[in-house]
């Protein structure tokens, strides 16, 4: 979802690496742990592993909360790394971007940084378009979680967010638990309270690439997303308030179809996103036993089902990747190598009362649960 050359990272981000002698051996996806060991704004930062019994491996950064590799096998029963992601912490403060992150306090866009709760009027940061995105130039994806890995296949992120964080109000207290699970599935739950009313829609980033090879695009991806609309956006990519039936749309993949298919440049809401980055309005209705999308990758037979118990999930299919990103292993990052799930309440909903609420009070716990579950088709 996002502009990488256009986010604008405000941050004092300065950052001192250690050099405490570390074991250096490497994880399995590739990656020197040590060098995600570095100090960030006063904050110590690394990466944890979490593993299953069929092999499985995702490695986590505490920067941002973000997931930095994830290996899974392919029909062949190789290993593939199938997400975007960088070689160290220095390369996640150098470039800016939202690979991986845990996105906090507001995923997607308020338009114009304004929201009013109780007659008052606050204004957030704008950096993107005019609008806030995801939290601010210094957003949840930007700062650094304490992590406590509770054992091999489980890890809890804990955010201490300040009354006036990008301006948002409340202390807020907010988690975010990776549980990696014996059927292959990463559970991710989020939960966040607040001492003073405020807004809270969290999600989590990563950019997959089933191909395991981000050197191809994901355009071959057979996709289904179970969504009979969107919430259509204008060329800022603000959602305009309605709902948009994707009837005879290219935009429609309540018929599995691939990605391609879908990106049809005539289409004006395609052409405003240069490409998909537009939220869908979920029919699961919070169903957890309900999948709201599924991608396969024909060349590795990896498929990705998505369940959530969020309204909505945005779709991305990577349009803003422009080849000035350098990611693991050397690998330039060009248009569409990436597509983004992300669970969530829709756009700008604190000022579309129409929408599902946002509003977290005091005394309220803020829940939010996703899945991410691979597997092989043959």
């Amino acid at each position: 979802m996002k502009t990488l050359s256009k986010l604008l990272f405000a941050g004092a981000c300065m950052a001192t690496f250690a050099c405490t002698p570390q074991q250096e051996a490497l994880t399995q996806s590739g990656l020197n742990p040590k060098n995600f060991q570095a100090e960030v704004n006063g904050k110590q930062t690394q990466l944890y592993t979490l593993t299953n019994a069929n092999g499985m491996e995702v490695c986590i950064t505490n920067f941002g909360g973000r997931i930095v590799s994830i290996m899974v096998p392919d029909k062949n029963g190789e290993m593939k790394d199938v997400v975007l992601g960088f070689d160290s912490i220095a390369d996640y403060i150098n470039v800016p971007s939202d690979f991986g992150a845990a996105i906090g306090r507001y995923a997607n866009r308020i338009n114009q940084g304004k929201l009013v709760l109780d007659g008052d009027t606050i204004q957030l940061p704008q950096n993107n378009y005019g609008h806030c995105l995801h939290g601010g130039p210094t957003g949840w994806q930007y700062q650094v979680y304490a992590g406590q890995q509770v054992n091999d296949s489980t890890l809890q992120l804990t955010m201490q967010s300040p009354d006036g964080d990008n301006n948002f109000p409340g202390n807020v207290t907010a988690h975010v638990t990776y549980t990696l699970k014996g059927d292959n599935s990463i559970d991710i739950k989020y939960d966040a309270t607040t001492d003073k009313k405020t807004v809270i829609n969290m999600t989590n980033h990563s950019y997959f690439n089933l191909s395991g090879n981000p050197q191809n695009t994901i355009t071959d991806n057979i996709l289904y997303v179970n969504a009979d609309s969107i919430t259509p956006v204008d060329s800022t990519f603000m959602t305009t308030g309605e709902m948009l039936a994707l009837e005879g749309n290219s935009m429609n993949f309540k018929n599995a179809k691939s990605i391609n298919e879908g990106i049809d440049m005539t289409n004006e809401q395609v052409k405003f996103g240069m490409g998909i980055d537009h939220n869908y309005v979920l029919n699961t209705k919070g169903n957890m036993e309900e999948v709201a999308a599924r991608v396969v990758c024909p060349s590795t037979g990896i498929t990705l089902e998505v369940y959530t118990d969020e309204p909505g999930i945005q779709v991305y299919t990577g349009n803003f990747l422009d080849g000035t990103v350098t990611g693991k292993k050397g690998i330039v990052y060009q248009q569409r190598v990436g597509l983004c799930l992300e669970s969530q309440h829709y756009p700008d909903s604190p000022n579309k009362p129409q929408w599902p609420s946002v509003i977290l009070e005091p005394g309220q716990t803020y829940q939010s649960h996703c899945i991410f579950k691979f597997g092989v088709e043959k």
